[in-house]
């Protein structure tokens, strides 16, 4: 699929081709149910059903119960409490649900989380891409090296980062688990299935964590985000297909992808980075940005409750243990300019073109205190074109792939391999595919200094990595002859790296 400008989902490149399709859009009842007319007690409904985040000034019952009447009496329904955090999700029909709720005494802030009306059916249904079948692995069986998996020859990027050599030495500990909050993941996939953590799953669309078996899992094999970024941390070695950076380790699924518009909306992302938070997950990958807006302003007040809302949810997760990396982007913007010009926002409806303040306009969950920021590189160990960058706003850089950085590889394909649903594989790139790579070396060193904290488990990621420095000569990954960005810092940290290219064999040896 052509890049999306600004977004954090990958560029999805399959085999020989660019695709047309993107993720495919189904109906989802759950979601259909929640979407009629909620006036609850108070003021009649009488604009779209939107869905909106109420953060409290404390957590403690009485304030927020007392929050909670007013969000009856104003025309709200509520959808889910996360009390420990004081944040609440509600729906309502009353276009003043927010302004009246701001001058409620016991509310920090209150934003809609979407700018179109919450949807009740499908409206598109998206062709799946082309991908390597279960019987083509199975035949590169016989031409792997040994020790490799059958498709491990195009897979570059695992040697980019001495993952490759890491697995002969530690393939990580079963008993850490990295949570994949994305599309949902089909664990019924050979490479993943081995991994894969059912009791750590769910899905978290809408707000409310459903645990029931298989709800984790993608709406349609069109939506493969989630399963190709959980094999590249966790593909198991066992002769099937590709292998993960940490194919020892754990891999769950918490589903946050709307079933119509596929969009990441925020209350999904709350809860689930207090699911993870509750149910002892080491480490999340976030290889998205929330939506609608690519930057989430601090002077706009639905925004400013947004990034509240998901930065309570991101803290509390983080007091709990969690390590949370995520993508830097798509845009090739410099996150640490004086001015973005975004013409993607809202991607829920009609977007409008505004310049932002990258230091008040938040891309969240990556800009988040405490949230590892990962930039993307290709085979050259070059930033990829397409990755946001940003001097103190990358802490990290792993591989993502790049077209125009073309490795001796038996495809010759630049960008990431992975697994896809329905036990196929296919590649993609981004720094949707960077992030995972992160994650899973961030799981090693998890394994092996299992008591670390996620403040010294991210200071070793910045210790272990290895700095390639700025380019010293034109950056033109195209090759048209004009400086594409423009890398600033110096041979240690930089804007386009951060503290480097993480380093899995460090890792497991240090």
């Amino acid at each position: 699929m052509a890049p999306l400008p600004g977004r954090h989902r990958a560029l999805a490149i399959p085999i020989g081709m660019v695709l047309a399709g993107a993720l495919a859009i189904l109906p989802n009842a759950a979601s259909a149910a929640t979407a009629g007319t909620a006036s609850g007690n108070g003021t009649a409904a009488d604009g779209p059903l939107l869905s909106y985040v109420v953060n409290t000034t404390r957590t403690n019952s009485g304030t927020v119960k007392d929050v909670q009447q007013a969000i009856d009496r104003n025309g709200g329904d509520i959808v889910a409490t996360y009390k420990k955090i004081g944040v609440i999700v509600v729906h309502s029909a009353n276009p003043a649900f927010a302004t009246a709720m701001r001058t409620v005494r016991g509310v920090e802030s209150a934003g809609a989380t979407r700018t179109a009306a919450l949807p009740t059916a499908s409206t598109t249904e998206l062709g799946a891409p082309e991908r390597i079948s279960a019987a083509e692995a199975a035949a590169a069986k016989s031409k792997a090296a040994p020790g490799q998996e059958p498709l491990e020859a195009d897979q570059w990027d695992l040697a980019a980062i001495g993952a490759d050599k890491a697995a002969r030495i530690d393939p990580g500990d079963r008993h850490v688990t990295v949570a994949v909050i994305d599309t949902g993941v089909d664990d019924t996939h050979p490479d993943l299935a081995a991994n894969f953590s059912a009791k750590q799953s769910a899905n978290c669309v809408g707000g409310v964590a459903d645990t029931s078996p298989g709800a984790w899992r993608p709406y349609s094999a069109d939506a493969y985000h989630g399963t190709h970024v959980a094999g590249e941390i966790a593909a198991a070695r066992n002769g099937v297909g590709v292998a993960g950076v940490a194919p020892g380790v754990r891999v769950a699924s918490i589903k946050v992808a709307d079933p119509v518009t596929q969009l990441f909306y925020p209350e999904s992302v709350v809860c689930a980075f207090v699911f993870a938070a509750e149910n002892s997950v080491e480490i999340t990958n976030n290889s998205y940005y929330i939506d609608p807006w690519l930057y989430n302003c601090l002077d706009d007040p639905d925004q400013r409750a947004i990034v509240d809302a998901v930065d309570r949810a991101a803290r509390y997760s983080q007091d709990k243990g969690v390590l949370n990396i995520a993508s830097a982007g798509n845009s090739n913007h410099d996150l640490d300019s004086d001015a973005i010009v975004d013409t993607t926002s809202p991607d829920d409806a009609t977007p409008v073109t505004r310049t932002v303040d990258p230091h008040v306009c938040w891309d969240i969950p990556t800009q988040l205190p405490g949230v590892v920021t990962v930039s993307a590189t290709g085979v050259q160990k070059l930033k990829s074109y397409y990755s946001s960058y940003g001097l103190g706003v990358v802490d990290v850089a792993a591989p993502g792939g790049d077209r125009f950085q073309v490795p001796g590889t038996p495809s010759g394909n630049g960008r990431i391999l992975s697994t896809l649903p329905g036990n196929t594989y296919g590649y993609l790139q981004g720094t949707s595919m960077a992030s995972p790579h992160v994650a899973g070396v961030a799981a090693l060193l998890k394994s092996t200094h299992r008591h670390a904290t996620p403040e010294q488990l991210q200071w070793m990621l910045k210790a272990q990595a290895d700095n390639p420095g700025c380019p010293t000569g034109l950056y033109d990954p195209d090759g048209n002859g004009v400086q594409d960005a423009t890398c600033t810092g110096g041979p240690h940290v930089n804007s386009f790296y951060g503290y480097g290219i993480v380093d899995a064999l460090d890792a497991v040896t240090e």
